[in-house]
């Protein structure tokens, strides 16, 4: 009993650890998966006019230095690539647009998958299978 529980307590103080390297990875695939289904979704809506939008769009990781184990994708268009700055506009709409909601649909769409991804990361930096 005693090992029992000296191997669990273990397990806890290393599970943070397991679980911050490999929750970068479902982090980085999740942002990868929204970024390349946001373009998708931006080719089949924009018009004639913002041909080059899909093409601006990108994400960046945040790896937290000052706050240890933050993790962060910021997906969407790049306002210094070319029809980036159209974003807002052609995501939230105008009063004389409607919304696309490309991004949106997108970050919908993969939410199913990168919760259950967290969730097993979570789950296997326990040993709780």
């Amino acid at each position: 009993m005693t090992d029992d529980l000296r191997s669990l307590a273990h397990d806890i103080r290393e599970a943070p650890k397991k679980a911050q390297v490999e929750a970068v990875g479902v982090v980085r695939k999740g942002a990868l998966d929204v970024k390349n289904a946001w373009r998708d979704n931006a080719k089949a809506t924009a018009d004639q006019h913002a041909k080059a939008y899909p093409y601006s769009i990108s994400f960046d990781m945040i790896l937290g230095a000052a706050l240890v184990g933050h993790i962060e994708a910021v997906i969407g268009p790049d306002k210094s690539k070319n029809q980036g700055p159209l974003g807002n506009l052609l995501e939230f709409g105008s009063p004389t647009s409607p919304p696309h909601n490309d991004g949106g649909r997108a970050l919908d769409a993969e939410a199913p998958q990168f919760e259950a991804a967290l969730a097993k990361v979570a789950l296997d930096a326990l040993g709780w299978h």
